[in-house]
């Protein structure tokens, strides 16, 4: 027969308590000993990242940028007048002269405007040499009665003369001598008023002359004018080069005045329009050295305009080319340029890590313990150059640092190399 133990029992319920709250207290503790714990840092293949080495030293400042080689003039060729396509003889790459032409045009009332304009130059010619004709013999007329009255006033003075000398012997009445006199004053009075209107007359034919020729000077500019015009429907070079480009033209078609036909480019006189990221435009200096680079050969030049304005965060610099220009440049061609801004003399520097601007606070990775590990550490910079940048403060001259993109590892201060 089994007897109750009512105090074995309860020792067995207060060992299973006491269990319990020892594996929470025990969890307890190993969960915050783990918290303690740092990471384990991550494992990178130093294959994979670029190493350089911090040297001191002369540093060589240099900007880089990209561009095409364009023409120093280039000549765009647009149309004197209104006209049709007829012709398009030549196609872009061409070498042209200056009477080549480039485009053949028509117009049938540009050219029945012209006949217009002769046949009225002709009317004014004509008009002009009858009005000549008209005042020389108004003029002859008008000296005629000059001269007729001339001799008449001389005739009467003769006679008013005779009749005072007559008058005076008594053999003629003074009454009539009188009127000899007054005669004779009445015609030199009228002698001198056709003299006076004689002297206006050939002012007045002056007049007349200097108005119809102006006229007619006027009408034979405006034929040559349209002379002009007619002969421009043939579109020509006007420069001696290479036809770069056609506009979108088409036989047929009927361009306006004004309008862009051509251009027109002499591929031996070139220069480099480089691209600049604005923040390394702004050491651009003019007269600074630069090398212009083909891919066919490097060629040195210099700058000689910095453009004022930025555009999609570039500025274009153009560089004139001091060199002969190697086999196959030409307009257009895709170029790399280089400029030198200054030549430091000792200085820290290091190459040029990913996305780093120059003057600023960056934190790069340092190799420690042999270059099995790097360790994240504040790096000032300062000045840079297309391929390195000077250290102002954070490493010293023999450090290992990582130039590399590294930016998956930015919540890591440190990492492992293998």
């Amino acid at each position: 027969m089994d007897i109750p133990r009512p105090d074995q029992a309860r020792r067995k319920r207060r060992r299973r308590i006491l269990l319990t709250l020892a594996g929470v207290l025990g969890v307890g503790i190993v969960t915050a000993a783990l918290s303690r714990l740092e990471p384990a840092a991550p494992t990178v293949e130093k294959a994979t990242v670029l190493v350089d080495t911090v040297k001191r030293g002369p540093m060589l400042r240099e900007v880089r940028g990209n561009g095409t080689l364009v023409p120093e003039e280039i000549r765009w060729v647009t149309a004197a007048s209104a006209g049709r396509i007829d012709r398009i003889p030549l196609l872009p790459g061409v070498v042209v002269e200056s009477n080549t032409v480039l485009l053949e045009l028509s117009s049938p009332e540009l050219i029945q405007a012209a006949a217009d304009t002769h046949s009225r130059l002709q009317t004014a010619e004509a008009d002009l040499e009858k009005l000549k004709v008209q005042l020389e013999s108004d003029e002859l007329q008008q000296e005629s009665v000059l001269a007729s009255l001339q001799s008449d006033s001389e005739q009467a003075k003769l006679e008013a003369e005779a009749d005072d000398q007559l008058a005076k012997d008594g053999l003629v009445p003074s009454l009539s001598a009188r009127r000899s006199r007054a005669r004779a004053s009445d015609l030199e009075a009228r002698v001198k008023l056709e003299e006076k209107r004689l002297a206006i007359r050939a002012r007045s034919a002056t007049a007349a002359l200097r108005s119809a020729e102006v006229e007619l000077a006027n009408l034979r500019k405006q034929y040559e004018l349209k002379l002009a015009q007619v002969a421009a429907l043939k579109v020509r070079a006007g420069v001696n080069g290479v036809l770069q480009k056609l506009g979108e033209l088409q036989v047929g078609q009927q361009v306006a005045a004004g309008a862009y036909l051509a251009q027109i480019a002499d591929p031996t006189r070139l220069k480099a329009e480089i691209k600049v990221a604005e923040t390394q435009a702004k050491d651009i200096q003019f007269g600074q050295v630069a090398a212009i680079d083909t891919h066919n050969g490097v060629i040195p030049g210099h700058v000689v305009r910095i453009d004022p304005a930025v555009q999609n965060g570039t500025v274009t610099v153009d560089v004139a080319l001091d060199g002969p220009l190697p086999k196959g440049a030409r307009p257009d061609l895709s170029v790399d340029g280089k400029v030198t801004l200054e030549k430091l003399d000792d200085v820290v520097y290091v190459g040029c890590p990913a996305n780093a601007q120059p003057e600023a606070k960056v934190s790069l990775f340092k190799l420690v313990d042999g270059g099995k590990a790097a360790l994240r550490v504040p790096v000032q910079l300062g000045r840079s150059s297309v391929h390195t940048v000077e250290i102002r403060e954070g490493l010293t001259v023999g450090d290992q640092v990582i130039v590399s993109e590294m930016s998956q590892w930015d919540t890591h201060d440190r990492i492992r190399l293998n």
